[in-house]
């Protein structure tokens, strides 16, 4: 199993680091909702360090798995926390005070149609990041271990 434990927290800005800050104190009760969207923190580690790092995400739900959309606001490159859940899938996550090990995998084309529009009723920007990026923006599928 990687060692998530002593992540570094990305760096993205101070909004990004408040929230981890604000998250990490309070459990998510602070920074669970952000800007109207429910929010984690996901640890994966580094394909090339090694490293576990820290990432608030928007979520959404689907049954028991955890949904995250790897958009980088449509930059045509992946989020790096996606580069690093494709070179090690198992990851944890933190929803609220609760903490937990997954492993992930992209939603199939038969899945992600269902679930792109549930994950755009939580953050509709996600249609415009679309739009912005000839990448096709995959939505990741968690499931706890």
């Amino acid at each position: 199993m990687p060692d998530f434990d002593n992540p570094i927290d990305v760096s993205g800005g101070d909004w990004i680091e408040d929230h981890l800050r604000r998250y990490l104190a309070t459990d998510g009760a602070d920074g669970h909702i952000e800007q109207g969207a429910t929010t984690l923190l996901l640890t994966t580690i580094g394909r090339r360090s090694g490293q576990a790092r820290r990432t608030p995400l928007i979520y959404g739900r689907d049954g028991d798995d955890v949904l995250l959309v790897a958009s980088k606001g449509g930059s045509p490159k992946p989020p790096l926390w996606y580069s690093n859940l494709r070179g090690e899938p198992r990851a944890r996550v933190q929803i609220l005070g609760e903490v937990f090990d997954v492993v992930a995998r992209d939603a199939d084309a038969d899945e992600k149609p269902r679930l792109w529009k549930h994950m755009t009723s939580i953050w509709p920007a996600y249609d415009d990041y679309q739009a912005k990026t000839d990448r096709d923006i995959p939505i990741v599928i968690l499931r706890r271990v």
